[in-house]
C-alpha cells in the first residue's frame, strides 16, 4: 500500500530521534528532514511526536533543540513548536485560523487503519490507555497523566505578602493621593531596585510586606505625605512580570531533569512537569531541598484523600524536588471503593489502608480480611480480624483480600400462589405457616387449600418437598408447622389445577373467535359478546356442539339446535339452555340472503359498465341486452369472456365491509369549516370503532394459514409442471383466463348452449373489428400483418421472415380473437395449418433442447448391437 509522502517524512523524523535518543547510529541519510513541511503534518502526527517523546524522556525544548541540530528550517521549527503549544491548550481557534489559509492536513493511514482515528477512539475508550495494568493499579499514579487536570499556577492572582522577591521580577509601585508617581521597577541581579533621587534600596530575598515597609521609609524622603498621623499621599506595591527560576527534578521520576518554572510555581507543578512518580516513586514522602537543607515533604495522598496541600510548598531558584523509591507498597483487592496498590507509612494500619481504598462496599464482609505476604523462604498466609484493624503491623509487598458476603439469606421465607402478596418476608424463631400467610395478605378466594406444597432446603442443599393440607391447618384440626429459613410456600390455585374454560363462536356474527366462558352464559350472552349477527345471519336455526365424555359408542359431539328473538331479546327457550365448557356455537346464513354479484360488459356496445346479476342463472344474452346490444362498430367474433380462476385474489367479506365502513367514515366530513351534527359525531365515533376492529381482525388474519394453504392446493394440484417452461407454468397459475365464445350464436339463439351462465367478477370483452394477424414465436421476425381473406398460414409466415432454424413447425398454432386456440395438423408428410381470421394471432413454438449422446452412450449403443448380432448368428447355426 502507498503510503503519503508526509507520513515518510514524520516517520524519518520520529526515527531520527528515536536513534538519537537511544545512542544508536542511523546509516541512512536524513536529509529528508530538512524538507518536512509542517503544515502538511496531521494534528495526530503532532501528538505522536509528542507522546513518543514524553516516553522517551525527552522535553518540547529538548526536541526543539533536536530537530535544529538535524538541519530543520528555523521557521519550520517555529511552526511546529506552534503547533505543539495549540495541541497543549487546545486551541480551535488557532487551527481553524490555519485551515483558512488553504492550507489542508493529510490524512495519513497505514496498512489500511487511518491512524488518527485509531488514536481518537483509544483515548475515548480509555483516557490512560498508554499505562500499563500495573501503572493503573497504583493509587495516585493516573494524577498526572490526567489531560483534562492542569497544575500550571495561576499568574492572574494578587502578589501574596509573603512572596519572596528574587532577580528579575518586575516590582511596579503606585503613589496615589495628594502626590501621584508610578514606578516600574526591576530586581538586579545584586538584588536591589534603583529609585530616581534616592538611590539603590535591597529588595531581594525579602518578602513583598517586608518590601513595602521598605519603600515607604525611603520614599517619605520625598513625599512627606506618606508618613505621620494624618497622610495624605498612599503607597501600592505590586508584581508584575515575575522572574523564572529554575528547578531539578530528581529520583524516581518518569522525566527527571532541569525544569525553567514561574516563581510561583509549587511542588505539585513540578510535579507535573517532571511527569510524576514511576512505577518505583514514592507519593508519600517527596522531599524538597533548599541551599542543602530539607525544607519540607508533600504527601500526595494528603491532596488525594483529604484534598490537602499544607505540604505543598512554593518553590525557589535552585530548589531540589526528589522523589525517593515507596518503602512499602501493599495491594488491596476485593469489594472496595477504590481497589489496587498503596503506599503506607510506618505506623499507618489496615484501617487506613481501607481508608485510602475509598471504604468497603455494600457486598462486602467487613469481620475478616486474608493477607499473602512473604517471608525469608516462602509465602504464607495470615488472618486479618476487624479486631485487629488498627494493631496488625504491614509489612512491604502484602496482598490484601476482601471476601464478599455469602449470597445466601439468614431469615427468609417466600410465598407465591393463591395469595394477595406474593414475595419474600423475613421470619424470625418460631414463626409458623399461618403467620406468614397473614404477612402475604392472606389466601385469595381461587386459592386451593387441600394440597399445599413446602419447599425446604437440606442442611446437604438438596430440596425437600412437605405436603400440607393447609385448610386443616387454618381450620385447627392440625397441628400448624415452623418455618425455617429459605422455606417456599406455593399455594396453588383452583384454576392452575384444571384446563382453563372457554366457549367458541363462528359463523355469521361480526366477531368470530373464543371468549371468556361465565356460568349460566346463554348464547344470546355469547352472541352480544360477539358484536351480534351480521344482516346475513339467520336467528332461527342455531347449533350448539358440546363436547361428549364418557362415551364409547362412538359419538364425537352432541348436537343442541336452537332459535333466539332476532333482536336478541330474552326468551324462555334461551333461557332454558345455558352453555357449557368448550361449547361451540355455529349461527348459519340465511337462506334467502344473497349478496349482490357484479359483471362488466367493456367494449363496443351502447351501455358499457358494471351490471348487478338479476338472478343466479343469468347468461350473456341477458347482460347484453340490458347494455342496449352491440353497436355498428362491434367485431363480434372477437368478443371474449373473461373469468377469474382459483388464483384470483378475491377480497373477504371482512375486507369489503371494511373498505366500505372507511368510504362512509371519509364521506361524514363536511366542507367549508362547517361542524358535524351530534348525530353525525356518534356515528362517526361508532364507524371509527368498527374500523378499528376490522383492521385488527384483518391483521389477525393475514397471519394466519390462508395463503399457505392456498400455495400447498397449487403445489398439488400442479406438480405434473415440474419443470416445464416457466411460461407455461405462469399460464396454468394466472388469476384470469379467456374463454371463447361464439357471439353470433349466442345472440341468434339466447339461451342455448352457446350462451354461458354468468359468475361473479366476469368481463364480457366485445372489441373493433380487427384487421390485423400477429406473428409471435420462432419466426425470423415477428411482425403484425394486415389481415387479408385471400393469404394463407405460410403467406402470413414469410411475411415474418419465415420460419427460424429452431421453430416447430408441426406444433404451430393460432389464437383467434375470442380466445379460441387451434393447432397444426398433421397427416403423414404433410400438415394442415388453421385458417386465419381478423386479429388472430400466430404462435410458432421451439424446438425442445436435446442434449447430444455422450461416448458412453455410443459405446453401450454399440455393445448392445454386437450382442444381437452373435445371438443371430447362433440362432442360425
Amino acid at each position: 500500500m502507498l503510503i503519503s509522502i508526509s507520513f515518510q517524512k514524520l516517520r524519518i523524523f520520529i526515527l531520527a530521534f528515536l536513534m538519537n535518543v537511544a545512542g544508536l547510529s542511523y546509516g541512512q541519510s536524513l536529509q529528508d528532514i530538512q524538507n518536512v513541511k509542517v503544515d502538511e503534518l496531521s494534528d495526530a502526527q503532532i501528538e505522536q511526536l509528542i507522546r513518543r517523546a514524553e516516553s522517551s524522556g525527552m522535553s518540547e525544548m529538548q526536541l526543539e533543540a533536536m530537530a535544529r541540530e538535524r538541519g530543520m528550517p528555523p521557521a519550520e521549527i517555529r511552526k511546529l513548536t506552534q503547533r505543539i503549544q495549540m495541541l497543549r491548550s487546545g486551541n480551535a481557534e488557532g487551527i481553524k485560523a490555519r485551515k483558512n489559509q488553504g492550507q489542508t492536513q493529510r490524512q495519513v493511514i497505514e496498512n489500511g487503519v487511518n491512524q488518527n482515528d485509531v488514536f481518537d477512539s483509544l483515548r475515548q475508550a480509555d483516557p490512560y490507555y498508554d499505562l500499563s495494568p500495573k501503572q493503573k493499579k497504583i493509587f495516585g499514579f493516573t494524577l498526572f497523566h490526567n489531560k483534562e487536570l492542569n497544575f500550571n499556577p495561576n499568574l492572574n492572582l494578587p502578589t501574596p505578602d509573603n512572596y519572596i522577591l528574587g532577580t528579575g521580577d518586575q516590582l511596579l509601585v503606585d503613589v496615589f493621593g495628594a502626590s501621584q508617581q508610578s514606578l516600574d521597577l526591576t530586581v538586579s541581579p545584586e538584588g536591589t531596585v534603583f529609585i530616581p533621587n534616592i538611590g539603590p534600596i535591597n529588595v531581594g530575598g525579602a518578602t513583598i510586606q517586608a518590601v513595602r515597609s521598605r519603600l515607604k521609609n525611603s520614599l517619605q524622603q520625598i513625599y512627606s505625605g506618606l508618613g505621620g498621623p494624618n497622610p495624605n499621599t498612599f503607597l501600592q506595591i505590586r508584581v508584575g512580570n515575575i522572574r523564572s527560576i529554575q528547578v531539578t527534578m530528581a529520583g524516581e521520576l518518569r522525566i527527571p531533569g532541569s525544569y525553567t518554572m514561574p516563581s510561583f510555581a509549587n511542588v505539585f507543578n513540578a510535579l507535573y512537569q517532571a511527569g510524576g512518580p514511576n512505577e518505583n516513586g514514592s507519593f508519600r514522602n517527596i522531599q524538597v531541598y533548599r541551599d542543602n537543607s530539607l525544607v519540607g515533604e508533600v504527601d500526595i495522598y494528603a491532596f488525594l484523600v483529604e484534598g490537602s496541600q499544607d505540604g505543598n510548598i512554593i518553590l525557589q531558584d535552585n530548589d531540589v524536588v526528589i522523589v525517593p523509591p515507596a518503602r512499602t507498597r501493599v495491594e488491596l483487592e476485593g469489594p472496595v471503593r477504590r481497589p489496587g496498590i498503596f503506599e503506607i507509612k510506618p505506623g499507618e494500619s489496615v484501617e487506613d489502608l481501607i481508608s485510602f481504598a475509598g471504604g468497603f462496599n455494600s457486598n462486602a464482609y467487613r469481620e475478616l480480611l486474608t493477607v499473602r505476604r512473604t517471608t525469608e523462604q516462602e509465602m504464607r498466609v495470615d488472618n486479618v480480624f476487624s479486631r485487629d484493624f488498627d494493631t496488625f503491623a504491614i509489612k512491604d509487598g502484602d496482598f490484601f483480600i476482601v471476601d464478599s458476603i455469602l449470597e445466601r439469606y439468614e431469615n427468609r421465607a417466600q410465598v407465591s400462589g393463591a395469595v394477595f402478596r406474593p414475595g419474600e418476608f423475613a421470619i424470625e424463631e418460631g414463626m409458623s405457616l399461618e403467620e406468614l400467610l397473614r404477612m402475604a395478605g392472606g389466601l385469595r378466594g381461587d386459592a386451593f387449600t387441600e394440597r399445599v406444597s413446602l419447599y425446604r432446603t437440606n442442611p446437604d442443599f438438596t430440596m425437600g418437598i412437605i405436603t400440607i393440607n393447609l385448610r386443616a391447618i387454618l381450620a385447627g384440626e392440625e397441628a400448624d408447622i415452623p418455618l425455617k429459613r429459605e422455606d417456599i410456600l406455593h399455594v396453588p390455585s383452583i384454576y392452575d389445577l384444571k384446563e382453563e374454560y372457554y366457549v367458541q363462536i363462528s359463523g355469521e356474527i361480526n366477531r368470530t373467535g373464543v371468549y371468556q366462558y361465565a356460568e349460566k352464559m346463554t348464547v344470546g350472552d355469547l352472541i352480544a359478546k360477539a358484536k351480534g349477527f351480521k344482516e346475513s345471519a339467520t336467528s332461527a336455526n342455531i347449533e350448539i356442539a358440546r363436547r361428549v365424555k364418557g362415551n364409547v359408542e362412538g359419538d364425537i359431539a352432541q348436537i343442541i339446535n336452537i332459535s333466539i328473538d332476532p333482536d336478541l331479546k330474552i326468551s324462555e327457550e334461551e333461557k332454558n339452555i345455558n352453555l357449557q365448557p368448550f361449547d361451540h356455537v355455529f349461527v348459519r346464513q340465511s337462506p334467502g340472503f344473497q349478496r349482490e354479484k357484479v359483471v362488466e360488459v367493456e367494449g363496443e356496445v351502447f351501455y358499457p359498465g358494471e351490471y348487478a346479476l338479476e338472478k343466479r342463472d343469468e347468461r350473456i344474452s341477458d347482460v347484453l341486452n340490458r347494455a342496449g346490444g352491440l353497436n355498428q362498430f362491434a367485431y363480434p367474433k372477437g368478443a371474449t369472456l373473461i373469468r377469474r380462476t382459483e388464483f384470483f385474489e378475491t377480497k373477504e367479506e371482512e375486507e369489503l365491509k371494511l373498505d366500505q365502513l372507511e368510504s362512509l367514515l371519509k364521506n361524514m366530513e363536511r366542507e367549508d369549516n362547517v361542524e358535524n351534527t351530534e348525530s353525525e359525531k356518534e356515528l362517526i365515533k361508532r364507524l371509527e370503532a368498527r374500523v378499528a376492529l376490522l383492521k385488527e381482525e384483518r391483521m389477525k388474519n393475514e397471519t394466519g394459514t390462508a395463503g399457505q394453504e392456498m400455495e400447498s392446493f397449487s403445489e398439488d394440484r400442479y406438480q405434473f409442471l415440474e419443470g416445464a417452461d416457466s411460461s407455461v407454468m405462469e399460464i396454468a397459475t394466472r388469476d384470469k383466463e379467456l374463454i371463447g365464445i361464439e357471439l353470433d350464436k349466442i345472440l341468434q339463439k339466447p339461451g342455448s348452449k352457446y350462451d354461458i351462465i354468468l359468475q361473479e367478477g366476469d368481463i364480457i370483452s366485445i372489441p373493433k373489428e380487427l384487421q390485423t394477424v400477429r406473428m409471435r414465436g420462432e419466426v425470423l421476425y415477428p411482425t403484425t400483418a394486415r389481415y387479408d381473406e385471400a393469404r394463407s398460414f405460410r403467406n402470413y409466415i414469410s411475411r415474418a421472415g419465415g420460419f427460424t432454424e429452431r421453430a416447430r413447425k408441426s406444433r404451430s398454432y393460432v389464437v383467434y380473437a375470442n380466445g379460441d386456440v387451434k393447432r397444426t395438423n398433421s397427416l403423414l408428410f404433410f400438415s394442415f395449418f388453421p385458417k386465419l381470421e381478423p386479429g388472430a394471432e400466430i404462435i410458432v413454438p421451439r424446438k425442445p433442447e436435446r442434449e447430444p449422446m455422450s461416448v458412453q452412450a455410443w459405446i453401450g449403443m454399440a455393445s448392445s448391437l454386437a450382442t444381437l448380432v452373435i445371438l443371430i448368428d447362433r440362432v442360425r447355426r
